[in-house]
């Protein structure tokens, strides 16, 4: 790894980075069953950044790492696992959000007006909120990343990238990793923590022999039977265990 760079071209590399994913996953072609595929860093551009310059100017100790974006979430307002009072009220952060270039009429972009909860985000900036109580609190040694960019539609139902053909996410996953690598490269953590397991073997692959140790918590999804039985309370005890929280 490099050394951390000061604060604005640490957030200046990682604008630049998510930039360069952006722009190499938009070129991607995906068949069906996919009928839509939405990137937030293109359309929710604005938000992103603010997200980045207000979070992620500083090194951190430990990154968390999601899969891909949630219809409600990183879909309506670019920041992952997006819930929009956690975004709005808890982060301060605000701005406009356009539409993607195709839109499923079934999954509409909204912005900052979505009505819908991202359970999987209110349950995440829940848990950070409890324990931090103010945002600059948690991230002046934390961030939040996924992993993907890009959402993915069935019509109405949302796929994971899990669920794509190995032929079309072999190079959605190589620009996924060098981003990855850029990420850590910039923030220089000292923990990798996958949220699920999608994104801690991901990890695994994008940062073997990078100086970052690597590990996991359980996702938050309402899709889970395990995160439904007291989320918040097992992912703080897998933090405990890991010796990151205490």
């Amino acid at each position: 790894m490099t050394n951390n760079l000061p604060g604005d071209d640490t957030a200046e590399a990682l604008l630049a980075a998510a930039r360069r994913l952006s722009t190499q996953v938009g070129r991607l072609k995906f068949s069906s069953p996919v009928s839509h595929v939405y990137n937030p860093l293109a359309y929710a551009w604005a938000p992103h950044e603010q997200y980045v310059r207000r979070y992620g100017a500083t090194r951190k100790r430990v990154v968390f790492l999601g899969m891909n974006p949630g219809p409600f979430g990183m879909v309506q307002c670019g920041v992952p696992f997006g819930e929009i009072a956690a975004v709005r009220g808890w982060m301060r952060i605000v701005a406009a959000v356009e539409k993607p270039r195709t839109e499923n009429p079934k999954r509409p972009v909204e912005g900052f007006s979505c009505v819908r909860s991202e359970v999987s985000g209110r349950r995440l900036w829940g848990l950070f909120e409890q324990r931090f109580s103010a945002a600059d609190a948690f991230f002046a040694g934390h961030f939040v990343a996924n992993y993907c960019p890009l959402a993915f539609f069935d019509q109405g139902r949302n796929l994971t990238p899990d669920k794509l053909p190995a032929l079309e996410t072999a190079p959605l996953y190589q620009a996924c990793d060098e981003h990855l690598k850029s990420l850590v490269d910039a923030l220089q953590p000292e923990w990798l923590i996958g949220i699920g397991g999608f994104a801690e073997a991901r990890a695994t692959v994008a940062l073997a022999g990078m100086a970052v140790k690597i590990g996991r918590i359980l996702h938050p999804s309402p899709a889970s039977p395990a995160a439904n039985r007291g989320w918040a309370e097992a992912a703080a005890k897998q933090l405990v265990t890991l010796g990151i929280w205490d």
